[in-house]
């Protein structure tokens, strides 16, 4: 494990070394603070809920939310413990707020990822596309102002792709059919 943090340190050294610039040091904070405490993941859930149209999306969206807190806040981040990459490597700089919680995983990638997921299952492609790239935005702005490693990023990203999967493939479909018996159900 010491040589996979040790890897992955030069990874996020190599960053701050190579890759930050004035321009990406404004906005990289900035889409981490997005998704602060899942904000915006809570913020979109709350829009599909009350969107008459999307609403067992919203519901869907809901259960891969909870479910994906759930996993990553309360269980994982307390079981493993991790210490975030600034605290153990001081020469790497963190960029926008510090964090209170472990490392492992990503909340900020978990949380808008487990969002992401549905809305590209459940709804047209223009919805759900932009919710894939700006969550992929927000993952890498955890690693580019040094608050995660990248097992970090890749952790929460799977769980919240396994929430959000298994919420369409269990939730969806008997949402769908209370929300929209008569109507449409089909994706553009």
């Amino acid at each position: 494990m010491e040589s996979l943090n040790q890897l992955e340190a030069t990874f996020l050294m190599w960053i701050q070394e190579n890759v930050r610039t004035e321009v990406f040091d404004r906005i990289m904070p900035f889409l981490s603070y997005i998704n602060t405490g899942g904000m915006l993941a809570i913020v979109t859930v709350i829009v599909l809920l009350l969107w008459r149209k999307y609403r067992h999306v919203g519901v869907t969206a809901l259960v891969s939310l909870s479910s994906e807190f759930i996993l990553v806040n309360v269980l994982i981040k307390n079981i493993v413990q991790r210490t975030r990459p600034y605290i153990a490597n001081t020469e790497l700089l963190l960029l926008g707020d510090k964090p209170g919680d472990f490392s492992f995983p990503s909340g900020h990638t978990g949380s808008s990822f487990a969002v992401a997921v549905v809305m590209l299952l459940c709804m047209p492609k223009r919805y759900g596309i932009p919710a894939v790239v700006l969550s992929t935005l927000i993952a890498l702005s955890r690693l580019y102002n040094g608050a995660h490693y990248p097992t970090d990023v890749l952790g929460a990203f799977l769980i919240a792709v396994f929430t959000g999967v298994m919420s369409w493939k269990y939730i969806y479909p008997r949402i769908s059919k209370r929300f929209l018996e008569g109507g449409n159900t089909d994706k553009e």
